[in-house]
């Protein structure tokens, strides 16, 4: 493992452990750097990744703190929500609304690659925190790739993890958007006011073709975005400049 992501597992672990609780001061780039005997260039991308992740914030002047516990999730990379849950030593629980077979429409056929008006699955779930609902997921799922989806009891393991498990996923794309939430979706959620919501479109693939197609809802104010990227410096073209 790379000292970088050494730094990274070690933080990791302090936070799932709860040592380190939400607003605990994080070792400083210098004595992470003397404690894995790294430079302290080392030591700053372990916590700029991490705070990149949304799991810790930075302050000049301040230091680098452990990020207050809403929502975190990655917007490059596919999390379990029950895991992240689970991280912050917190409870999860689900509420399973609705989980039958339907008709698919035209535009969802197209999604999931499957004939105009045949069956597929869906499953709409509330995920808890605590008992406060962080997200409703609403998920079509192609009966062909997954036939046994109806049977499985989601208020113990997501979604997620059956089709992982199933279905070990090679490929998703997201689409993102902040709305305004209905008055359905206010009552799944418990707000009391409208409030911006964050609505996340997942499509993603196995090798045999379309998995499912999942919309997750989340209450802007226990929810945020992070994500980080490592770009690789483009070669200059000879001649070039």
């Amino acid at each position: 493992m790379a000292k970088y992501a050494q730094i990274k597992e070690y933080i990791y672990q302090k936070i799932e452990s709860g040592e380190w609780p939400e607003d605990h001061p994080v070792s400083s780039e210098n004595a992470l750097a003397t404690q894995f005997a790294v430079s302290r260039m080392t030591a700053r991308r372990a916590l700029q990744e991490l705070c990149d992740e949304g799991l810790v914030t930075r302050t000049r002047g301040s230091g680098t703190f452990v990020a207050p516990l809403k929502s975190q999730s990655a917007l490059l990379t596919i999390r379990n929500i029950a895991d992240e849950i689970r991280m912050r030593q917190h409870q999860h629980s689900a509420q399973v609304l609705m989980l039958e077979q339907v008709p698919a429409e035209p535009t969802l056929a197209t999604f999931l690659h499957v004939p105009n008006g045949s069956n597929v699955w869906r499953s709409i779930i509330i995920h808890y925190e605590n008992d406060t609902p962080m997200q409703v997921e609403d998920r079509y799922v192609n009966p062909r790739l997954v036939p046994a989806y109806g049977e499985q009891d989601f208020t113990q393991a997501t979604p997620h993890e059956y089709l992982c498990d199933v279905t070990p996923l090679t490929e998703a794309s997201h689409q993102i958007e902040a709305i305004t939430p209905d008055q359905q979706m206010m009552t799944w959620l418990q707000l009391e006011q409208p409030e911006p919501c964050l609505q996340v479109h997942r499509r993603t693939w196995c090798r045999d073709g379309v998995v499912s197609q999942a919309t997750l809802t989340h209450p802007g104010s226990r929810f945020r975005l992070g994500g980080h990227m490592t770009f690789r410096p483009s070669r200059k073209i000879k001649g070039e400049g």
